[in-house]
């Protein structure tokens, strides 16, 4: 998997990184275009985030599995690239829309995973005071508008952002994540036709990780790609390979300078996989052990690693040394959680409104 080439074909990125040219001061495989784009210190902050992603996630699966958390959750173990490669060219300022697997989203975007947590545990301290959960976490002061529970909710929603962001002459992006399942609702059509038709600053991502919800999206899609129907709505769509972190962050940024600078939205499609169920309810009787097996050893995070250290960007140590960090601000971030207040039952109905 990797971008959509010549005849709408998509390049097998094992087979283009074979082809890198020789570096005569080390003879080794110079880097690619896409890694070569990203200094260092943005790509220690992008290894930061996608750790971090891993172990929140971790700790909220093994939370709920003891009874510390109620209710269910998306967990998108496994997509991490997709999140953090998306959101990397994005200024603080500019917008994104979330899924109901967005966890990843809301951290790649700056979002305290303390706060998270608190917000798992249903405390007062969370984002959304406890009142919002796995699936409704919102960061307005990091450009976060909010999760959805709804599959392509939050499609309509970008193109409102992006009719605001227009009216007050601004240069910020609304970038909205949704599922290949979403691809198929009414609301995706609706929301591309729309935002081309006024050339609204909005990036489209589409993680599509194969399942909408345990259907075969081969199975519930005539087009082999969901970038292939960008052509529609007279917009670029680009496939690229979502378990790829620079290959992501590169087709984002083309994405985003197109947005920014007034000619309209694009698509892009990550191709990527969640390792576990849809959600905590499933018993992954739709794929097979071999299929999971397989994409676990296309890591996004091990895949990172290996580049970073073969064209000697960072050492070994160094990297372990970011993803223990990562993991001891996310035990923090658990303690924080257990020991926030629960809200008052006096203040039930305080964020409660009729019409």
């Amino acid at each position: 998997m990797g971008a959509v080439g010549p005849g709408g074909l998509i390049r097998d990125a094992s087979v283009q990184n074979a082809n890198f040219s020789l570096d005569p001061r080390s003879h080794a495989p110079a880097e690619r275009a896409e890694l070569a784009t990203l200094d260092t210190p943005t790509l220690r902050a992008a290894l930061t985030k996608m750790h971090l992603i891993r172990k929140f996630e971790e700790t909220a699966e093994a939370s709920y599995m003891r009874g510390l958390i109620h209710g269910t959750m998306h967990l998108s173990i496994g997509q991490e690239a997709s999140a953090v490669g998306a959101t990397l060219p994005l200024r603080r300022d500019d917008y994104i829309l979330s899924t109901h697997r967005g966890h990843g989203h809301c951290l790649a975007k700056g979002a305290d995973p303390a706060r998270m947590l608190a917000e798992f545990f249903g405390k007062e301290t969370g984002y959304c005071r406890g009142r919002g959960g796995s699936m409704h976490i919102a960061d307005i002061d990091s450009g976060n508008l909010g999760a959805n529970g709804i599959v392509g909710g939050g499609l309509p929603i970008a193109v409102g952002v992006g009719m605001s962001i227009r009216m007050q002459k601004q240069e910020r992006v609304c970038m909205v994540f949704f599922g290949d399942g979403a691809t198929n609702e009414g609301a995706f059509h609706e929301a591309l036709n729309m935002a081309s038709i006024w050339k609204l600053p909005v990036v489209f991502v589409c993680e599509n990780n194969k399942y909408g919800m345990s259907m075969d999206i081969a199975l519930a899609m005539a087009v082999p790609n969901v970038a292939d129907r960008a052509s529609a709505y007279a917009m670029p769509g680009v496939a690229v390979d979502g378990n790829d972190l620079p290959a992501v962050a590169a087709a984002a940024a083309a994405a985003i300078d197109r947005a920014r600078t007034g000619d309209g939205p694009s698509l892009v499609e990550c191709k990527t996989y969640r390792w576990r169920g849809h959600s905590k309810s499933d018993r992954n009787l739709y794929r097979t052990k071999e299929e999971i097996d397989a994409w676990r050893k296309r890591d996004p995070i091990r895949l990172l690693e290996a580049e970073l250290v073969a064209h000697g960007r960072f050492e070994a140590a160094e990297l372990a040394a970011i993803e223990k960090a990562a993991a001891l601000e996310i035990e923090r971030a658990l303690d924080f959680a257990k020991t926030s207040p629960d809200p008052a039952p006096s203040d039930l109905t305080r964020d409660v409104y009729a019409g």
